[in-house]
């Protein structure tokens, strides 16, 4: 039986969410949610926020990570990583729960 834990968030990340915050002059929480919707069923929603009392709340040298419990079960055993390609620099989510994903990063279903 394979182990469910919650959704690990890479040094970059946090490294880059630690840069927002240098430039912007402002800390805020990354949220990482799942929605319903996009073209594969389900969408990742990525966002600057604050904590509410029901996130699981990821932290490392003093930047947040936050997962909201309807949210969490889509996230289990997934990485919140931050990569920076030809297209653009953004936060991705690998998700081993996935079945199947769409090009553009976003839009997955299981």
């Amino acid at each position: 039986m394979e182990l469910t834990l919650p959704p690990r968030v890479t040094d970059r990340a946090f490294a880059r969410l630690a840069e927002i915050a240098e430039d912007s002059g402002e800390s805020r929480a990354l949220r990482v949610a799942v929605e319903g919707g996009g073209c594969s069923g389900f969408q990742y929603d990525i966002k600057l926020d604050d904590p509410t009392d029901d996130d699981l709340v990821i932290e490392k040298d003093g930047q947040k990570v936050l997962v909201d419990s309807v949210s969490l079960p889509f996230l289990t055993n997934a990485v919140i990583d931050f990569t920076e390609e030809l297209i653009g620099a953004r936060f991705v989510i690998q998700n081993p729960n996935a079945s199947s994903s769409c090009g553009c990063g976003i839009s997955f279903s299981m």
